[in-house]
């Protein structure tokens, strides 16, 4: 027994040994245990980082280091623009099946609350979207009547005043400080009275026999896909949303209803101060004796579908034909007119109407209209501002009912000439 303790007593103080051995080897090579204080370098918690994350050796090494991270990240960017791309590409060769469904979304988001309404009363679905619908197309109709027979009616009387008129722009011309010759004159006026008199309007229409069969069918396809989305869009929406569950499911709720609410609301309020332009500028036509005065009123409440330069464009043509009609003075006097107006409709009927509808900033409206006219002509133009306006909603509310997606979230305090902004 006392060999045995004698034994173990050897052997645990080999080990001891042993231990004590490899701590001083360890001390030696790699410095003092860390909760040891004194000897060698200063006691620190901080991990060390390249101890925690080491560099990975062989074929992706050189992803590692901050030159692999943006090669990385650079790849991601060019697939994804090449996805966006494609995309374009794709709606550019199916403008015919894109363009009036667009359209068709626009202006079911904008009548829903009519439908909505007729339902509310008890009228059946079916009916209540015909309703709707035939309500739509009558006021098209009668608006394009009303345009078509003005023109028709007043084209003779606008042409004998569109020479007489040139010929008293010729008198104000002589007296410019710069030269005009005789010659030049009577050459732009000779070709303005052979426009005028000629055929060209109806030789020009007739030879766009195509574009008018892909807007006859783009028009049948756009009603019959707004009648689908006024009967069943809601289901339609319910349908597209069957493959997700969850949050992600209520995040397709919340955009779907969102976008409705921002269409709607831009086209209505849109609409409001369209009209309002429409009726008070073609009141100020009228009392100067601007011909063509509700075809005119009718170009001003389109063109107003196009933020920033459509009421420029509209007072730009007003002008034009007043200066043709009945003379430069009338003219300037339009021309106030229109300013007037526009500023009454920039400072008082946006603000009211509008609301928080459009809370965009003028140069992203402008971005989106070229792009738009880019891909889609005069069409993208009315299109892209809504559309636009109608993402960065559904952005607003991607997290929740009013929380934005985490990228478009506020990180920091706003400060106005180095102070914080009051919140």
């Amino acid at each position: 027994m006392g060999l045995g303790r004698r034994r173990s007593g050897e052997s645990g103080g080999r080990d001891a040994d042993r231990v004590d051995d490899a701590a001083g080897t360890r001390t030696a090579d790699d410095g003092p245990e860390p909760s040891e204080p004194g000897a060698g370098a200063p006691v620190t918690d901080a991990p060390d980082p390249a101890a925690r994350a080491p560099r990975p050796a062989g074929a992706s090494a050189p992803w590692s280091d901050g030159l692999g991270r943006a090669g990385t990240r650079s790849v991601q960017v060019l697939a994804v623009l090449a996805l966006v791309a494609v995309a374009v590409f794709v709606v550019t060769r199916l403008t015919l099946i894109v363009i009036p469904v667009l359209i068709a979304l626009v202006l079911a988001a904008a009548i829903s609350p009519l439908v909505g309404l007729l339902r509310r009363r008890g009228v059946p679905s079916f009916l209540a979207t015909v309703v709707a619908l035939l309500a739509l197309v009558a006021v098209l109709a009668g608006v394009l009547w009303l345009v078509v027979a003005a023109v028709v009616s007043q084209w003779p009387a606008l042409r004998d005043q569109a020479v007489e008129g040139f010929d008293e722009l010729q008198t104000y011309v002589q007296d410019l400080p710069f030269d005009i010759t005789e010659e030049q004159i009577a050459s732009v006026r000779d070709s303005l009275v052979g426009l005028l008199q000629s055929d060209a309007v109806g030789a020009g229409a007739l030879a766009g026999a195509s574009q008018t069969v892909d807007f006859v069918a783009g028009f049948f396809v756009m009603v019959v896909v707004l009648f689908f989305f006024l009967k069943d869009g809601p289901a339609i929406w319910e349908f597209l949303l069957r493959p997700f569950e969850g949050h992600r499911y209520e995040r397709g709720r919340r955009i779907g209803e969102t976008t409705v609410r921002t269409l709607g609301g831009y086209v209505r309020g849109t609409a409001i101060v369209a009209a309002v332009d429409a009726v008070a500028i073609g009141i100020g036509l009228a009392l100067v004796g601007v011909p063509l005065v509700v075809p005119l009123s009718v170009l001003v409440f389109l063109l107003a579908f196009i933020p920033l330069v459509g009421a420029t464009l509209a007072g730009v043509l007003c002008a034009l034909v007043a200066l043709v009609a009945v003379g430069p003075v009338e003219a300037l006097v339009v021309v106030a007119i229109v300013i007037g107006v526009n500023q009454l409709e920039g400072d008082l009927l946006q603000p009211v109407v509008m609301g928080r509808t459009l809370r965009l900033h003028p140069l992203v409206i402008l971005v989106a209209l070229t792009a738009g006219t880019v891909l889609a002509g005069l069409t993208g133009a009315v299109l892209a501002v809504p559309i636009a306006a109608s993402i960065w909603r559904a952005i607003q509310v991607w997290d929740g009912p009013d929380l934005p997606a985490r990228f478009a979230r506020q990180k920091r305090h706003e400060t106005v000439d180095g102070a914080p902004a009051s919140t």
